[in-house]
């Protein structure tokens, strides 16, 4: 019985943090239920200064706790397209949640994010607010989600000694995205699959490609269109579409496309310039030379990027990668209507295991060397 008892305890602490993150990240009442008892970690705004990066940034200090009395790695989180960007709802749980089981977090607010556009100056952002954050701690992370999950994988590229790199929701090519977006189709190692198309998307892929057109009246005029779509889906802006040049107007054609064969020749279409940057926002072409613990989850039901760029990212990144498809999960969490309870069981083992990835200590205080797993890619069951 003693026995038992000890090994009761020792299972309690050695998963313990783990499973009660993990409820709280499947179960937003648990987390409430959590907050009650732990209270609201302290947080406070900060200005985040580096080379010509200047940008506004939340910092949460870790509670006073038994876990603040062990290492625990510094967290960056990068937030994804979202008009309140680092004051998002989800992004301001997560990052308490971090906190209360003793990590420093810091959400800095990326303005291209907060207005659905990718220039590629988030990846000069990320590196600064990494650089910040390790004159802050020892051991540092990052986490990127949905479209910011991109730039966070390419910056991280750039940087050594992380404890572990995040990706939910994430992307590997934005070509592939782009036709999710526009035709609903998405494939695998062969596998072909065919999801629901969000209307409403079309227009936060205008809003992207925007900076990335070469023409300085084709992108106030996309930008506009844009705009008033995402404000109202219904309003008619085909007078400011017809003063769109050659670029706006492929970049038009691509945004409204509904098959995958012209998807793609609309895309080979785009200007040099424009591929080149698609490219360089993609972190397929870099995510081999991450050089710490790549983690990577994402929901089947995603309708704003596709579950299979995530599989994409694991597969190109070689051996230390961990990735979750979740069943029960969208874009954005898990969802709220009911779903078989074995699905819901297997999301919470597969869930369990990646946050115990997250919350493991640093290899060792001071050491910036950590090494990849050797562990190969462990790629749960997909549809």
């Amino acid at each position: 019985m003693a026995l038992g008892l000890l090994l009761a305890v020792t299972v309690a602490v050695r998963f313990g943090p783990a499973v009660l993150f993990t409820s709280a990240l499947a179960m937003p009442a648990f987390d409430g239920w959590m907050a009650r008892w732990s209270g609201a970690p302290a947080s406070e705004e900060i200005i985040v200064r580096e080379s010509a990066t200047t940008m506004r940034a939340d910092l949460y200090q870790p509670r006073l706790t038994y876990w603040r009395r062990h290492t625990r790695s510094a967290v960056l989180i990068v937030h994804g397209l979202s008009p309140a960007g680092r004051r998002h709802p989800e992004v301001v749980r997560l990052a308490r949640l971090f906190a209360r089981h003793g990590h420093l977090v810091m959400v800095p607010h990326f303005d291209g994010l907060a207005t659905f556009r990718l220039s590629g100056r988030e990846i000069d952002e990320i590196k600064a607010a990494l650089a910040e954050l390790r004159r802050r701690s020892e051991a540092v992370a990052v986490a990127g989600f949905s479209f910011g999950a991109g730039p966070a994988l390419v910056a991280a590229a750039e940087v050594d000694g992380l404890a572990w790199i995040g990706s939910f929701g994430g992307y590997a090519d934005l070509r592939h995205v782009i036709v999710y977006l526009t035709t609903g189709i998405h494939t695998f190692q062969g596998r072909r699959y065919a999801g629901r198309i969000e209307e409403y998307n079309r227009w936060k892929l205008a809003a992207l490609l925007t900076p990335l057109i070469d023409d300085r009246g084709d992108r106030e005029r996309l930008a506009l269109i844009a705009a008033r779509k995402l404000a109202n889906p219904s309003d008619d802006t085909s007078a400011i579409a017809a003063q769109l040049g050659p670029g706006g107007r492929t970049a038009m054609s691509l945004v409204l496309s509904r098959r995958e064969d012209l998807t793609t020749t609309l895309l080979d279409r785009l200007s040099p310039a424009t591929r080149a940057q698609l490219a360089r926002l993609s972190p397929i072409t870099v995510v081999s030379r991450l050089r710490a613990r790549l983690l990577v989850a994402h929901g089947v039901d995603d309708d704003s990027i596709p579950f299979t760029e995530s599989l994409r990212l694991a597969e190109a990144s070689g051996q230390g990668a961990r990735v979750v498809i979740l069943q029960t999960f969208h874009h954005t969490g898990p969802q709220h209507v009911s779903s078989a309870w074995y699905r819901r069981a297997a999301d919470a083992a597969a869930l369990l295991v990646l946050v115990d990835e997250m919350l493991r200590e640093p290899p060792g205080k001071g050491d910036r060397s950590t090494s990849r797993d050797s562990e190969r890619v462990m790629l749960i069951e997909h549809p």
